[in-house]
């Protein structure tokens, strides 16, 4: 195969310089992927094809890849600063703006020292796996393995229920064991929440979603990637440093949504009001230590706060543990203060008995009576306190029936709109426009224009439906994207009713499962029975030429 690729979409071997439709597959070999972006087929290092471009954050672009020599599928995420970076050349060498090449290039070195480190240290339990760091294109590549699974932030979506303390601890276990391996080498994440917690299909989870420390700083000089309900307060301003305990905060924060189904109230919002409700109240089948850790590892004052991943897990794994934290220290300071409280009231209100038994309420000389101006005390007015500054709340993170319901958010009118996404589940606002923390004009109606997540749309039952049938139910679904495909039948099927439904790369995707909107899923009806055509149930093509990809009407389009 030394004068063939791997095709971006199926693996199979085609030429090198390829282009219109993979023989194998039929999917489009052109490159569409966004001006800026590289475009898809370009070969890195000999070594490795990009295909699809998948996203971008403040440090550069996501590619799905393939790797050319072990053929298989790889992300390649690749530096290309926004903020810095003026685009590419026409031979793909991107070019610094005017005036920040030195903190391009410092910049890009600080993304190579991180691949490097996790090059070196991967692979290890609970770590997504980075395979190689390339350098080309004045810029810098790290290729990560390509894991077939699903993401933290899509499975709770899927779930009915929230996890049990002992669920969350064995789901966490090797993410928490990865993190401590990061901290031993000197790596800090700032990244952690469900979003970049990977499942594979056959094996624990890991993390992913590596970033530089600027990308995870808001104010620094890159455009910030903070995840709201996760990021630790001292990540939003890069003159407050972070560490381990940064992370620590973090894997307490999945903690808290995986036992409580609700995402952590952002830190920001909490330096103003800190209205997070422990683990405990939302979810009593939380044990109170187990909740106590949690609040522990997510205090605001980072040297308030449990220090290591070790501690963490030892302490939520086993109530002794945690106990033996709460008898001493920091822990114990709120019952002292709750003690010396109630002491003051007590000494107050004897205070207040002593002073009515010395000066009975009515009783007054008889000059009080005889002077009329004695009758009225005259005191100074009381003092007003001046009202603060309306400023628009951070909602971001939190669902929009907790806000809707919410009397922190009485004088705001939400003014929701939907879209589709992958990664949050269905009623979480995903954005806001007004920027939380700008004070709300003096006489205007304070209204707050939010985006709100739909999630995805779940695929029904339609397997041996009739066409008519199946595409009501897609249609019912709010699934607009897809196209009817005749297959061949060999007397298996029952003629013009659904074999079965696939989307990107032949994936077969079964009832219940949530349906990305922008892929156009295939569903695969049967022709009329012919026994001399041999029809493959696993890919719905047919060993026959004819009509095995033949489209007879589509939905959406």
């Amino acid at each position: 195969m030394s004068n063939q690729v791997p095709c971006p979409h199926c693996l199979e071997p085609i030429a090198p310089d390829f282009h219109g439709l993979c023989p194998h597959c039929g999917k489009s070999l052109d490159n569409e992927n966004p001006e800026g972006a590289l475009p898809f087929g370009t070969q890195l290092a000999g070594k490795y094809t990009v295909g699809k471009y998948l996203s971008a954050d403040g440090d550069g672009l996501c590619y799905r890849g393939v790797d050319n020599e072990q053929v298989r599928f790889v992300r390649i995420k690749e530096y290309f600063p926004v903020t810095l970076c003026n685009g590419r050349s026409p031979e793909g060498a991107l070019m610094p703006k005017a005036g920040r090449e030195v903190l391009f290039k410092t910049s890009r070195m600080d993304f190579k020292d991180l691949y490097d480190d996790l090059h070196r240290l991967t692979p290890a339990t609970g770590l997504s796996r980075i395979l190689d760091v390339i350098e080309e294109n004045n810029t810098v590549y790290g290729v990560e393995e390509s894991e077939k699974g699903m993401t933290l932030t899509h499975y709770l979506s899927l779930k009915s229920r929230p996890l049990t303390p002992a669920e969350a601890r064995t789901l966490l276990q090797p993410v928490m064991e990865g993190v401590a391996l990061l901290h031993k080498s000197g790596l800090i994440h700032r990244g952690i929440c469900p979003d970049n917690i990977l499942l594979p299909i056959d094996g624990t989870a890991m993390l992913t979603g590596y970033g530089t420390l600027a990308l995870r700083t808001g104010g620094s000089e890159l455009k910030s990637q903070l995840y709201a309900g996760y990021a630790a307060p001292e990540q939003y301003s890069a003159a407050e440093f972070s560490g381990r305990y940064t992370d620590v905060y973090a894997l307490a924060a999945v903690t808290y949504r995986l036992v409580t189904g609700q995402t952590p109230v952002s830190a920001p919002q909490r330096r103003v009001r800190d209205s997070m409700e422990s683990a405990h109240s939302l979810e009593a089948s939380v044990p109170t230590y187990f909740s106590q850790v949690i609040s522990c590892a997510m205090r605001l004052d980072p040297a308030k706060r449990m220090q290591t991943v070790p501690e963490l897990m030892s302490a939520l794994a086993n109530p002794n543990v945690a106990n033996a934290m709460f008898e001493t220290g920091e822990n114990q300071v709120s019952t002292k203060k709750i003690l010396g409280a109630a002491l003051v009231v007590i000494f107050v209100l004897a205070v207040l008995l002593l002073w009515s038994l010395l000066h009975p309420f009515g009783s007054s000389n008889s000059s009080n009576t005889d002077t009329p101006s004695s009758q009225t005390t005259v005191s100074s007015p009381a003092p007003t306190a001046t009202p603060e500054a309306l400023t628009y709340p951070n909602l971001v993170g939190q669902k929009l029936e907790d806000v809707e319901d919410s009397d922190l958010y009485a004088s705001f009118r939400i003014v929701p709109t939907e879209e589709y996404s992958a990664d949050y589940e269905a009623g979480i606002i995903l954005s806001q426009e007004q920027e939380a923390g700008t004070p709300v004009e003096e006489g205007s109606d304070p209204t707050i224009d939010v985006v709100v997540s739909k999630g995805y749309p779940i695929m029904p039952e339609i397997t041996n439906f009739p066409q008519k049938k199946a595409e009501e139910k897609l249609d019912e679904a709010g699934i607009a994207q897809y196209t009817i495909r005749i297959v061949e039948n060999n007397t298996e099927f029952a003629a013009g009713c659904v074999v079965m439904c696939t989307g990107e790369n032949g994936v077969r995707i079964e009832a219940g499962m949530p349906v990305d909107p922008s892929v156009i899923i295939d569903v695969w009806i049967a022709g009329e029975r012919d026994d001399t055509a041999q029809v493959d149930s696993t890919s719905g093509s047919s060993s026959s030429a004819a009509s095995s990809d033949s489209t007879a009407s589509s939905g959406g389009q």
